[in-house]
């Protein structure tokens, strides 16, 4: 019995790896969107609003590619669905070397797209994964480790990627102005072209670890099983739609992943465009957004459920961001986007802690619960572009009001909607 066990624990610790490396992939590539927004913005002399189609073209795929990723998983199950996704996401990132030499916007936008297709079916199989490989009491737990995998690679992806493609971007910028049409053509031509190199290397190492995952001893897990008291409670339900719960939990999810990606992907722009920072100054401040989750995902632990629960953590964090949000509104300068980098304080337990209170009790429709959850992380398409609108009509600054509702919406989950059953 006591190996059994053991085989069990040393199973169970193989896997959390597996799906930690596929997490460093998701935060990586995600979190390039950070460098994309400003480097295509001139590239490709777009305006703010324009600038944020690039979260738009990776978020929104999550919506489109949510339900289908469920089926797809269905049938080859969560390994084969794992490995394929990374494929996918391989050729999205070639899709960039035509979209380059074109210098054409809307394949830029295409590529994204295709990458966020194989970055829904990996995240519908790995969080639902990771959520179920032990007891739900800990599974915030078990995600805030997945999520310093995730946010480590976030950190990196703007300084490796920042070094690349925003290097000198200031005395680019000031040349263009006093160049004539041809010159200038010729100009963003050779800018554009910097994301080749990069991004074949990452196409490569995707179909890499691809193979990896196809040939890995990664197990297949039961998302569906009930035991006789769950099964009891959800023998009258015939819908996902019946669960309160869930529903109410998609909603936060959606809040949550916009302002995520607005902490995350806004703040080099508003350093550069709202407070004159130099632009080799302002490309870290992403990777300060990033350092900030993962300090929050370290608490997150040691202290979930040890000393606080999945809900108080959600709680905590809904009335931090409340109030970063209100400072970096009513403060200037480097404390105004150093308090939007600090977002990612407030930002680094929820998600963490919506997956397992949105999730309970679902049961034999937790693949279904799950692919809603995946349709959510479509409000990092829509928020951003909320924000861009904004920016535009009135000033980057006091186009983060757009946060303020979604973290009250967060603590009012916390607090009370996930436990409308």
């Amino acid at each position: 019995m006591a190996a059994e066990t053991a085989t069990n624990k040393n199973n169970t610790s193989r896997s959390i790896v597996i799906i930690g490396v596929l997490f460093f992939i998701f935060g990586f590539v995600t979190w390039l969107n950070s460098v994309l927004i400003p480097f295509l913005k001139t590239a490709s002399q777009l305006n703010n609003f324009e600038s944020y189609l690039v979260a738009f073209a990776s978020y929104i795929s999550y919506f489109v590619m949510a339900i289908p990723s469920a089926w797809v998983l269905k049938k080859i199950g969560f390994k084969n669905g794992m490995s394929l996704g990374l494929v996918v996401m391989a050729v999205g990132a070639l899709i960039f070397i035509p979209a380059a030499l074109s210098r054409t916007y809307a394949m830029f936008l295409f590529g994204l797209f295709v990458q966020g297709t194989g970055l829904a079916l990996l995240q519908s199989a790995a969080n639902p994964y990771i959520t179920i490989l032990g007891p739900i009491e800990s599974a915030a737990k078990r995600i805030s480790i997945m999520g310093i995998c995730n946010k480590v690679a976030g950190a990196l992806a703007p300084i490796i990627f920042g070094a690349i493609l925003l290097k000198n971007m200031d005395a680019i910028e000031a040349r263009l102005e006093g160049m004539g049409a041809a010159a200038k053509a010729a100009e963003l031509d050779e800018l554009a072209s910097l994301v080749i190199t990069p991004y074949m290397v990452m196409a490569v190492i995707l179909v890499g670890l691809s193979v990896l995952i196809y040939y890995s001893a990664l197990p297949e897990i039961e998302t569906d099983s009930e035991d006789d008291t769950l099964a009891a409670a959800n023998k009258s339900k015939t819908s996902v739609l019946q669960f309160p719960n869930l529903l109410l939990g998609t909603l936060a999810m959606f809040l949550y992943v916009g302002v995520e990606v607005i902490a995350g992907d806004t703040v080099i722009s508003y350093a550069r465009d709202g407070h004159n920072i130099a632009t080799d100054v302002a490309k870290y401040f992403t990777t300060y957004t990033l350092i900030a989750m993962i300090v929050g995902y370290l608490i997150g632990t040691v202290t979930i459920p040890k000393y606080i629960s999945q809900q108080k953590a959600l709680q905590i964090s809904g009335i931090l961001g409340i109030i970063l949000g209100l400072s970096a509104i009513f403060t200037d300068g480097y404390i105004s986007v150093l308090c939007i980098s600090l977002l990612g304080l407030a930002n680094a337990l929820v998600f963490p802690a919506i997956w397992p209170l949105a999730l309970h009790g679902l049961g034999r429709f937790t693949k279904m619960g799950s692919s809603f959850l995946i349709m959510a992380l479509a409000g990092g398409a829509i928020l951003p572009l909320g924000y861009g609108y904004l920016a535009d009509t009135f000033d980057p600054q006091s186009a983060y009001w757009i946060v303020i509702p979604s973290y009250l919406y967060i603590w009012f989950f916390a607090v009370k909607g996930h436990k409308i059953k």
